[in-house]
């Protein structure tokens, strides 16, 4: 299984968004969407930010793997903020998205990040998967919204 890791560039941003919605909308998440319009403007408003940077893993020239992020200033240097990160519904499981973090660490080198940084539900198989991919839970971090 050769996976193809790139820049998530507007060329490719339909078929994300379809990846998107597609895992999003299934469980755990369940999230339901206003309208198509509604990600896409999510993803403009992402792909707009200075600090933007995002990958998508191609197999066979198809999108199965989506990172949506930003650079983000550090005390000691620039550390990689995943938002969203999703695997294909039918490509999980496969060592696809372990796969995919690896080759995106090795990417962030070039780009001079020293870090990764996500949030993600603690009772969710993701947070499993963070951990199995060496991700660590911060002490007693904790997200506020208001």
């Amino acid at each position: 299984m050769k996976l193809k890791v790139i820049k998530l560039t507007e060329e490719n941003l339909e078929e994300c968004i379809d990846l998107f919605i597609d895992t999003f909308s299934r469980a755990p998440w369940n999230d339901k969407y206003d309208s198509r319009e509604q990600i896409n403007d999510f993803f403009i408003n992402h792909m707009g930010n200075n600090y933007f940077l995002g990958y998508i893993g191609l197999l066979d020239k198809k999108i199965v793997a989506l990172s949506l992020g930003m650079k983000k200033p550090w005390i000691s240097g620039m550390e990689y903020y995943i938002d969203e990160f999703c695997i294909g519904h039918d490509f999980q499981g496969k060592g696809i998205g372990s796969l995919f973090l690896k080759t995106i660490e090795e990417l962030l080198i070039d780009e001079k990040v020293e870090g990764m940084i996500l949030n993600t539900e603690r009772d969710y198989s993701s947070c499993n998967f963070y951990q199995k991919n060496g991700f660590k839970i911060l002490g007693n971090l904790i997200v506020l919204g208001k």
